[in-house]
């Protein structure tokens, strides 16, 4: 079982490392943009157009957020209602994060995912594409991305409530990202 999670658990780390250079990209095209538009009044770079450049930027941007879900769960970096949990004992919070990933945030996977996949599948069996002639070729990929958010969040839920059932049964679990503990 210890090593499902951390498989799991080393998809959102690598996942969340590799995305993390989008923002620097993301910096970079946007200074370019601004670079070619108010210094060197020019249309494009590399022959590709300014609105290129910008819808790559929202398809970047997009990205980071979809892609990085699970390895901001992995990193409790999503904002939580701490009425009682940052006070709870480990125990309560095993407890709060077995039943929250099984009840609440596995449920909402599936129905982003049930409620996605109808859209996307069209959008690939016609090859979506900007709605500027100048625009971006591939919104199937971006439209692709809210899936794979679904998927990502759903394997970090289950190595989250699979660390804390560990626990809550009295079993170490060697966790990098918050420390080595059991309920003793």
């Amino acid at each position: 079982m210890q090593q499902v999670y951390r498989i799991l658990d080393g998809i959102s780390e690598t996942i969340g490392r590799v995305i993390a250079w989008f923002t620097l990209l993301m910096v970079l095209i946007q200074f370019l943009v601004v670079l070619l538009r108010y210094v060197f009044a020019a249309p494009g770079f590399l022959g590709v157009s300014s609105l290129w450049w910008q819808e790559s930027i929202i398809y970047l941007h997009g990205s980071l957020i979809m892609l990085g879900a699970g390895y901001t769960l992995l990193h409790d970096g999503h904002v939580r209602v701490d009425i009682f949990y940052a006070e709870a004992s480990d125990r309560v919070r095993d407890w709060t994060d077995l039943l929250g990933s099984l009840f609440f945030l596995l449920p909402v996977c599936w129905v982003m995912w049930w409620s996605a996949a109808p859209n996307v599948a069209m959008s690939w069996t016609m090859h979506e594409g900007s709605p500027e002639a100048s625009g971006i070729p591939y919104r199937y990929l971006l439209k692709s991305t809210v899936l794979a958010a679904a998927v990502l969040l759903a394997l970090q839920g289950l190595s989250t409530a699979l660390k804390s059932a560990l626990r809550l049964a009295g079993h170490k679990v060697h966790d990098p990202f918050h420390g080595e503990k059991s309920l003793d």
